[in-house]
């Protein structure tokens, strides 16, 4: 069975995806920060049949993050790690004059660094991994037609990323940065080797400019350009990097906690569009999974 590591499972977006995994058959690596919720999360996973090893921890814990992938070996080796754990630097969030710099390097540190910390510890199992060059139900996929060629931005680069449809565009006739739904393209195993897949979750914070989310975006913006950099580095791997949209999330009501989320999405509704790219074996990329519904004040969340 395929093996997963998803860094903040125990609730959101991480728990959901989760679920949806084990229901496929995937073994699973989880991990959060509170011990009771992933306790729980770990039981309804392992309800499915799937083998699930829960680790309560935290991603900036160099430890943490080896026992995570030795735990992966365990189950056999490692054919996606999911880098889903969030922190904006600030609870709420505020304006950058008031940004407390020590907010800004704890975000930092989990949005950017530990990602970073888990990819190094888990490339060996990653890179062994044959599941989506093996894989033989090769649905066609919805995704970005803009790095479909080789990986990542290894084309030119558009110097003003806040422009309409400008997200370090290549040669493509398509925009660089669209949802997942918006274009259906045949499923590619060419652009890419015989290894693994790194999903990191990111936000449209990291590509536009929003009052009071300059020091979260600024670290989301840092680990998009480390998985560009990355999926170039990596050719053997896919690299995905996704907004997921708005969502009715903890972290979004830790952000703006006098807003009314009442009608945002739950997390699951950006699952399908997750599975997508690996039912596709999706080239590297930035795609987004949002369902068309727009966040206020255009701002995506976990």
């Amino acid at each position: 069975m395929p093996v997963a590591i998803i860094t903040g499972a125990s609730k959101g977006l991480g728990r959901a995806l989760a679920a949806a995994l084990a229901g496929r058959g995937w073994d699973l690596v989880v991990d959060a920060r509170s011990a009771g919720p992933l306790a729980e999360a770990a039981r309804e996973l392992r309800a499915t049949g799937a083998r699930v090893v829960a680790l309560p921890g935290d991603v900036t814990d160099g430890g943490h993050r080896a026992a995570l992938v030795a735990a992966a070996g365990e189950l056999g080796g490692l054919d996606l790690l999911v880098n889903n754990t969030s922190a904006l630097g600030a609870e709420p969030l505020v304006r950058l004059a008031d940004q407390p710099l020590d907010g800004l390097r704890a975000a930092l540190e989990v949005n950017v660094v530990a990602p970073l910390g888990l990819l190094q510890e888990a490339l060996p199992l990653l890179r062994s991994s044959s599941y989506l060059s093996s894989y033989e139900e090769l649905a066609p996929y919805i995704g970005n037609r803009s790095y479909r060629e080789d990986v990542g931005n290894g084309r030119a680069y558009d110097s003003d990323p806040y422009a309409e449809n400008a997200r370090n565009a290549g040669s493509s006739d398509l925009p660089p940065y669209v949802g997942i739904g918006d274009v259906v393209i045949e499923a590619n195993t060419e652009a890419a080797g015989t290894g693994g897949a790194v999903l990191n979750i990111s936000s449209d914070a990291a590509v536009e400019a929003y009052p009071a989310w300059g020091g979260y975006g600024a670290a989301k913006a840092a680990l998009d350009q480390q998985s560009a950099v990355l999926a170039v580095e990596e050719p053997a791997l896919r690299v995905w990097w996704v907004d997921p949209g708005d969502m009715r999330t903890d972290l979004h009501a830790a952000a703006a906690p006098d807003e009314d989320a009442s009608g945002r999405p739950l997390p699951a509704t950006a699952v399908p569009a997750l599975l997508r790219l690996l039912d596709g074996a999706a080239p590297s990329g930035r795609y987004g999974a949002a369902a068309g519904a727009a966040a206020p004040d255009g701002v995506s969340t976990r």
